[in-house]
């Protein structure tokens, strides 16, 4: 059996992207997570020490988001997976990073990168 935690449409704001300007004035960017792990020990405890505290985890997404610039959103859905992972319980992450504001000179409602990371 496999549970999940779904954290959805994370807004940060950062300065990622191959464009000069998108770097100086950065952009809005939706995350979503969904981690995989097994949630039975929380759900019989009632403790939060006994699962990953998503809200921990949404402050651990935000500080990679708004820090270092990278050129792509792939290399930053990247990182955000390795945080997911970073906690031993979790033993897959999904995470997709929208960028709403993207530079694409015709309408459109998306684009986003989604990318999913377990353990070996």
């Amino acid at each position: 059996m496999t549970d999940r935690i779904t954290l959805r449409g994370l807004r940060v704001r950062g300065h990622h992207g191959v464009y000069d300007f998108e770097r100086a004035e950065g952009q809005d960017f939706l995350i979503d997570v969904e981690l995989e792990l097994d949630l039975a020990r929380a759900a019989a405890s009632d403790d939060v020490t006994d699962t990953v505290h998503y809200g921990e985890l949404a402050g651990r997404l935000v500080a990679i988001t708004a820090g270092e610039p990278v050129n792509l959103i792939e290399t930053l859905a990247d990182r955000l997976a390795a945080a997911c992972l970073a906690d031993d319980r979790v033993t897959a992450a999904t995470v997709t990073v929208h960028k709403p504001q993207a530079p694409i000179p015709h309408e459109f409602a998306d684009v986003a990168v989604t990318l999913r990371r377990s353990r070996p």
